[in-house]
């Protein structure tokens, strides 16, 4: 098939809801952003903006969190902001990072205390934005998707915050989708400069070694918990550069089932990132 031969060549190449977690000291960003400071040097905050692909099995972004504090890191922020079925065109980006009342604007820390976060700075560093999961693909759709990637990259870096994002992965009934979103989603991260996770190809690579692990659940679509962790350990490897293999953190799946995993994304996103580069990251 053309996904099983578009990901050979990679890897022989090289509802709306809104939760923090690892709070660390808070950045901001003004409505007319005045204090944004210079791109960032690394990915210490992030915005998820999607749907519920990211908030399946208490969310994506928390499993990432796990991955980085087992892994040592710390000062590590993220919030979550989905809508269940969105597409990009559902989202107001600028109101997410709008202000001293936008998305981070506090965060809850030690026993459930409110701490609020220092006013007049960028909010976050960097913000993952997510398709509805045919969009990019989709005859009447697919100019909207790149449409919005546009317009959403724009925003986000007037509040000088860097836009990342998330390819999807196709449904388990339609393998043939993988490579026309790979395309969409390199398309639109080389049009606006922006690095591409390349999920979608991680979930392709992991069915062709293991297809006995089952990465989405019976509705075709939605990732099951292993779906999640493979995208989560492919999120650490490609936004912070760090290698999941070995990590402590197994979300509760089998160990064989998780190195298996670890591995997929660590490898998926090194071959991916030395084909089509990082954009505005390194």
């Amino acid at each position: 098939m053309a996904w099983t031969k578009a990901i050979a060549a990679l890897l022989t190449a090289g509802a709306l809801s809104a939760c923090s977690t690892l709070p660390s000291p808070g950045v901001g960003a003004a409505s007319t952003p005045a204090t944004v400071g210079a791109r960032p040097a690394e990915v210490k905050s992030l915005l998820w903006v999607g749907n519920s692909f990211y908030y399946y099995n208490n969310s994506m972004h928390g499993h990432v969190g796990q991955l980085l504090t087992a892994a040592g890191g710390r000062g590590y922020r993220a919030s979550s902001a989905t809508i269940s079925g969105s597409g990009l065109n559902w989202h107001d980006v600028g109101s997410h990072l709008r202000g001293d009342s936008g998305v981070g604007s506090y965060s809850f820390v030690g026993d459930n205390e409110v701490r609020f976060n220092p006013k007049g700075q960028r909010r976050f560093d960097a913000v993952m934005m997510m398709d509805c999961s045919q969009c990019p693909i989709h005859p009447e759709l697919g100019p909207l998707f790149h449409e919005f990637v546009g317009k959403h990259s724009a925003t986000a870096r007037s509040f000088g915050t860097e836009p990342i994002l998330f390819m999807s992965w196709a449904y388990s009934d339609k393998p043939d989708m993988t490579g026309p979103l790979a395309a969409e989603y390199v398309k639109a991260g080389k049009a606006h400069n922006a690095l591409v996770v390349p999920a979608g190809l991680a979930f392709a690579e992991s069915v062709k070694r293991r297809p006995e692990v089952s990465l989405i659940v019976a509705d075709k679509r939605h990732p099951s918990l292993a779906g999640t962790y493979l995208a989560a350990c492919t999120v650490m490897a490609s936004v912070y550069k760090m290698n999941p293999v070995g990590n402590k953190y197994t979300a509760g799946l089998p160990a064989d089932v998780a190195a298996h995993l670890q591995t997929v994304a660590w490898e998926t996103a090194q071959a991916f990132h030395a084909k089509e580069g990082r954009g505005s990251l390194r």
